[in-house]
């Protein structure tokens, strides 16, 4: 039976972002140990992964300490090949996924998200991975459907080009959700959350140099623009519903691009400071109503009275 808070829904909103998605990790153990407790969760690509991970190890820390071993392995699994040409070369030649996609899916079977595990089979948090509908242009939020698979949803949510496709599937279109929500906060207003928590691993600043000439420059910078101004109009969304928005921006320095995976032990060390410095900075977590224990001290000396 899934633990639901009716006076508070906390969210954790997970961004996508490859690799980085090692900072996420020691974030959220920064913020279980500070008592942030979400009751929902939702995720874009990496941190759909990680969403659906946790939702299924436990969103405590045993199953961060499960997580965290998971990103170990990933050092030594090369998920994504950071061969862009090679990988682009395969889709030409083998139009349907290949290499990238069959290790994904794989890695995610071997550390729990079973081909036959659906989200009614979740018992700790609500999970929403998002996936983008290139059909329509609109996010697509996994887990509403208790009967859909958990796995599939992920995949759908991670499918990058050129390393994993986009699946034609239902009418609809599925990519990575980041080309329409890569910090899916509107996902979490959706679903009923009350307060947010939103770890994002976007750095605006990477790869930013003024020699830097060239289409490759330019794109970036597009996709820069493009995707703070959504980040910023979904966290207003929220703010206008009167939802408060923790958002935590997590970064290596150096940066790191999305499929090095290499440096997963020495992200998860620095996500883990980032929040704890973030979360000293924030007001001390209110306690419920009925948490006074002068409320009770009566009833507790008469009990005591009684034993003795």
């Amino acid at each position: 039976m899934k633990r639901w808070n009716f006076d508070r829904r906390l969210a954790f909103v997970l961004s996508g972002g490859g690799s980085r998605g090692a900072l996420q990790v020691g974030a959220i153990r920064a913020l279980l140990e500070a008592g942030y407790q979400p009751d929902l969760v939702t995720g874009t690509s990496i941190g759909a992964a990680n969403g659906a991970f946790l939702s299924i190890h436990g969103f405590d820390l045993n199953g961060i300490e499960k997580l965290d071993q998971i990103w170990q392995a990933t050092m030594r699994a090369e998920l994504i090949s950071p061969n862009l040409w090679w990988e682009t070369m395969r889709i030409l030649f083998k139009p349907r996924n290949g290499h990238s996609f069959q290790k994904v899916r794989d890695f995610a079977i071997e550390n729990g998200i079973k081909p036959d595990l659906r989200f009614k089979d979740l018992d700790s948090v609500y999970l929403h991975p998002v996936a983008a509908d290139l059909n329509s242009g609109l996010p697509v939020v996994f887990g509403i459907d208790p009967e859909e698979r958990i796995l599939d949803s992920v995949l759908a949510s991670m499918s990058l080009p050129p390393w994993i496709l986009p699946e034609e599937k239902d009418g609809r279109y599925l990519m990575d959700g980041g080309a329409v929500s890569n910090l899916p906060v509107e996902a979490a207003v959706q679903q009923g959350a009350t307060e947010i928590i939103a770890l994002d691993l976007f750095d605006p600043l990477e790869e930013d140099s003024e020699e830097a000439s060239g289409i490759r420059p330019l794109l970036w910078k597009v996709n820069r623009t493009i995707e703070t101004r959504l980040v910023q109009l979904e966290i207003k969304l929220a703010e206008s519903q009167g939802i408060p928005v923790k958002h935590i921006v997590l970064k290596g320095d150096p940066p790191v691009p999305l499929w090095d995976f290499r440096r997963s032990v020495e992200l998860m060390d620095t996500g883990y400071h980032i929040a704890k410095q973030a979360i000293s900075s924030w007001e001390p977590e209110p306690k419920p109503a009925w948490w006074n224990p002068e409320r009770y001290r009566p009833w507790i000396n008469s009990l005591i009275n009684i034993l003795d």
